[in-house]
């Protein structure tokens, strides 16, 4: 019905940049608040930002001034602009969203499959 793939994960030396991609598909009638979250090994996975449907964002604190969340609507599709990675930020990094599932109208949670970050000192 619904597929959530992440794109954009990669290897960088500290300091540097990416950005990281969620496009949503299938059978979807609207896309309320999307999120970013991250898990390295051997710890719980954790939330890094969330974006409403009309752009109001939560940053946790570990991210602020440094990490960028983003949505068009249009495209049903989310972005984490992340600038100066740290040593701390490697982890795979997951794409979550609360869809309006069309025909039932039913409201549920979907992950996409993960993306890994790596970053280099």
């Amino acid at each position: 019905q619904v597929q959530l793939v992440e794109s954009g994960g990669g290897f960088v030396q500290a300091g540097g940049s990416l950005r990281l991609s969620c496009a949503a598909s299938g059978s979807i009638l609207s896309i309320n608040d999307m999120g970013w979250y991250r898990q390295a090994p051997g710890k719980q996975r954790e939330l890094v930002a969330v974006i409403g449907s009309g752009g109001s964002t939560v940053y946790a604190d570990s991210v602020k001034g440094r990490f960028t969340i983003s949505r068009d609507n249009a495209k049903n599709t989310m972005y984490l602009q992340m600038n100066n990675l740290k040593p701390e930020d490697p982890a795979t990094y997951y794409c979550n969203a609360t869809i309006i599932v069309l025909v039932s109208y039913r409201t549920k949670q979907y992950w996409g499959q993960g993306t890994q970050v790596t970053v280099s000192s």
